[in-house]
């Protein structure tokens, strides 16, 4: 699955965007993600599918695109900027909207990719390392502002979940850096990998892995702390059973599947997180001199 633009002749931007659209492609096509819309159908959602979730991918291009022109553009973690980046995720979440005729595909993701891009950008300018690390500290650094200009709206699904339960969502997990990402979804991406494991079951152990740690507020919102409890210890029995690659692990993900579906829990959170490590594994393992080769 190819990302919307190829060829070298591209701007700085431009490959950061096709990196971030990518992450989400390759996010949606990871195949078997338990009760998540993947290569076999929908999971536990009705109103989502794989081609769905592709068209809402390949939207945010541009959105993806005209975050890192603001990073180039301010060159710093600022105001300014951060409220920039909040109006273009703001544009681009309509853009999504309106390919999707009103589905929440990729809000989270929006937010999530959203400060990664712009890490990266900034990352660039300043000629220092892309370390997975480094950027989730950056991205942190840039959500740790607050945007003055957020519309007054209806509560997000995240937001009731920490009035209910006092539950940190997805802004409080990028305002402390991406804990999930750095302490459990990259070590387990790094450790998976050096078993010799396939990419693919890599990439499921470190879902697994974030799944195990998340207080991920989608499953929180579909089937109360209780299915949060059933996504976390399953996950963790996965990855003691030896991980998505193993004949025990395999059974165990079936079963963790099974359970999900049947109170309707779908791990977005994690998938979130999973597209933005995705990103940043990708672009720590590509040379910035090629990044920036126009």
């Amino acid at each position: 699955m190819m990302a919307v633009l190829t060829g070298t002749s591209l701007t700085v931007a431009e490959r950061l965007a096709e990196f971030a659209v990518q992450a989400l492609l390759d996010e949606v096509n990871l195949t078997p993600k338990p009760a998540l819309v993947d290569q076999r159908g929908s999971g536990a959602h009705d109103d989502l599918s794989l081609e769905l979730m592709e068209h809402s991918a390949q939207s945010l291009f541009p959105m993806f695109k005209a975050m890192a022109q603001a990073a180039e553009k301010y060159g710093t973690v600022c105001q300014s900027l951060r409220e920039e980046i909040g109006h273009i995720g703001r544009q681009g979440e309509k853009q999504m909207l309106q390919v999707t005729q009103g589905i929440n595909t990729h809000r989270g993701a929006i937010w999530s990719l959203g400060l990664m891009v712009t890490a990266t950008a900034l990352t660039l300018e300043k000629q220092k390392r892309l370390t997975v690390p480094n950027l989730c500290r950056l991205a942190g650094k840039i959500a740790c502002l607050e945007d003055r200009f957020i519309p007054v709206q209806a509560l997000t699904h995240g937001q009731k979940i920490r009035q209910q339960y006092g539950i940190n969502g997805a802004k409080q997990q990028a305002q402390q850096g991406f804990p999930v990402i750095v302490q459990y979804g990259w070590p387990q991406l790094c450790l998976s990998r050096s078993k010799s494991i396939s990419e693919s079951h890599a990439r499921l152990d470190s879902l697994l892995a974030m799944m195990s740690q998340l207080t991920d507020t989608c499953v929180i919102y579909r089937a109360g702390l209780s299915g949060l409890e059933q996504m976390q210890d399953g996950a963790k029995y996965v990855l003691a059973s030896g991980g998505s690659s193993t004949l025990k692990g395999q059974q165990a993900l079936q079963q963790l599947e099974h359970n999900l579906l049947a109170i309707r829990a779908s791990a977005g959170g994690a998938a979130d997180l999973l597209a933005a490590l995705l990103f940043l594994d990708s672009i720590s393992r590509t040379d910035h001199k090629i990044l920036k080769d126009d």
